[in-house]
């Protein structure tokens, strides 16, 4: 550790660690949803609470909201934009916390992430990343998924298992692998960036959770300068090599966007779809009901993950700043400050989602969810992600339909990312044949 590391946490999350912790005893909302476990055990219990006190709460040092229509306005809005982490910090701590930044560090939050920017660049950005990830494809890619899916499961040898572990973990590597051009033997290591850099997306983390966050950033970005530099001489069929050559009129991304685009893809793209994953185990354990219907009626499959997606969204929260003065639901937001959109909550807003609180998946507007943020930061890979729900679940039920829960599993500690660390399955009597 170095005196940097301890001045650059204590601005960015021991503040907020502090401020939010007694905020929570008191019942702040914005102290709890940083600090509140009970938050993160119970959203929908949460997002009531939350809508009880009206469309637009204000709190400590932001607005927070529930309310479906406003997160979907705000999404969309030109009078609102994305911002970078620590940019919003007050006075002193905004301060320290510049100058105890690492330049050029990869972060999920700091530009050129397309989480980050926003026109002109963001713009450049995603016109040249979506020339790479076409429909056709994803379309390659779902076969991908159908593959290791397969290849995953065949491994599994009955008895009980951490599904997390063996399998919901396993299927996203191998697509981000794909994707990326690693190398077999990297594959690993891709996996252990991933885990350490889940909690990067949030405030208010501990010391610990600090340091793993900045070695596993650290760690992906010395890797991805030397695996691009690989692909540079020696490209492959991936997408990472078609995007290196990419180009937007002539202007090509550089190292650094190309290490953003890259470090994005897994910041969004592996612990979201592991969450999605086992998420999705586990609430179709839940409920037999639903299981047995989709197990009977394949065709279900697609809107079983969107309920899934809404009623358990992998991304919790997001948030937007506004930049100029604006008037929202009735209240005025001004310029500068920020609204913290509560998306757990949105997607059980009762005004759009009847009975929003239960499980359904033949809820007709499941799709409404907002887990895929919207407007010009709509989820580039929300088409491969939803691919990898349909054909991981479908094929891990259709191979064990008799799995039932072992035990109560944890929770990842994390905030804006909800998922199960661990999550232990018997899973009964294999069925030999499988539907593809």
């Amino acid at each position: 550790m170095t005196a940097r590391q301890r001045l650059h946490w204590f601005a960015l999350h021991g503040v907020i660690r502090g401020l939010a912790s007694f905020g929570a005893k008191r019942g702040e909302m914005q102290g709890r949803l940083i600090a509140d476990p009970a938050v993160r055990t119970d959203p929908g219990g949460f997002a009531d609470e939350l809508r009880a006190r009206g469309p637009l709460v204000r709190g400590r040092a932001a607005w927070l909201t529930a309310d479906h229509a406003i997160a979907h306005q705000l999404l969309r809005s030109d009078d609102f934009a994305v911002t970078a982490i620590g940019r919003t910090l007050p006075g002193p701590l905004g301060w320290l916390e510049q100058r105890t930044t690492v330049q050029g560090r990869l972060h999920p939050l700091l530009p050129p992430s397309l989480l980050s920017v926003e026109p002109p660049e963001h713009t450049r950005y995603r016109k040249t990343v979506s020339s790479v990830f076409t429909t056709r494809a994803v379309a390659a890619l779902r076969d991908r998924v159908q593959q290791a899916a397969t290849a995953l499961i065949a491994e599994l040898d009955g008895g009980t298992v951490d599904v997390v572990d063996r399998y919901c973990s396993q299927l996203p590597v191998t697509v981000i692998g794909d994707i990326l051009g690693v190398p077999d033997a990297d594959r690993p290591r891709i996996l252990e960036f991933g885990e350490l850099a889940a909690p990067s997306l949030d405030i208010g983390l501990s010391w610990q959770q600090y340091l793993a966050v900045e070695n596993g950033l650290d760690g992906f970005n010395a890797w991805l300068r030397n695996h691009i530099a690989a692909l540079r001489r020696d490209p492959g069929d991936d997408l990472m090599s078609q995007l290196i050559e990419a180009s937007d009129d002539g202007a090509r991304l550089n190292d650094e966007e190309l290490r953003a685009t890259a470090g994005l893809v897994l910041a969004a793209g592996f612990e979201t779809t592991v969450n999605l994953l086992g998420s999705g185990i586990r609430i179709l354990l839940e409920h037999p009901d639903q299981l047995a219907m989709v197990l009977e009626d394949p065709e279900l499959w697609p809107g079983a993950v969107e309920e899934i997606l809404r009623l358990e969204s992998p991304v919790q929260l997001s948030a937007r700043i506004a930049v100029v003065d604006t008037e929202v639901a009735g209240r005025t937001v001004r310029a500068g400050e920020l609204v913290i959109l509560y998306l757990a909550g949105a997607n059980r807003d009762p005004a759009v989602f009847e009975d929003p609180h239960r499980f359904d998946i033949t809820r007709e507007n499941a799709g409404r969810h907002l887990s895929f943020s919207g407007g010009r930061h709509f989820c580039l890979g929300a088409a491969l992600a939803r691919a990898e729900g349909e054909v991981g679940l479908r094929a891990f039920f259709e191979r064990y339909p008799d799995a039932r829960l072992a035990g109560s599993g944890s929770r990842r500690d994390t905030r804006v990312l909800r998922g199960w660390a661990e999550l232990p399955i018997a899973l009964g009597q294999a069925r030999a044949g499988v539907r593809s």
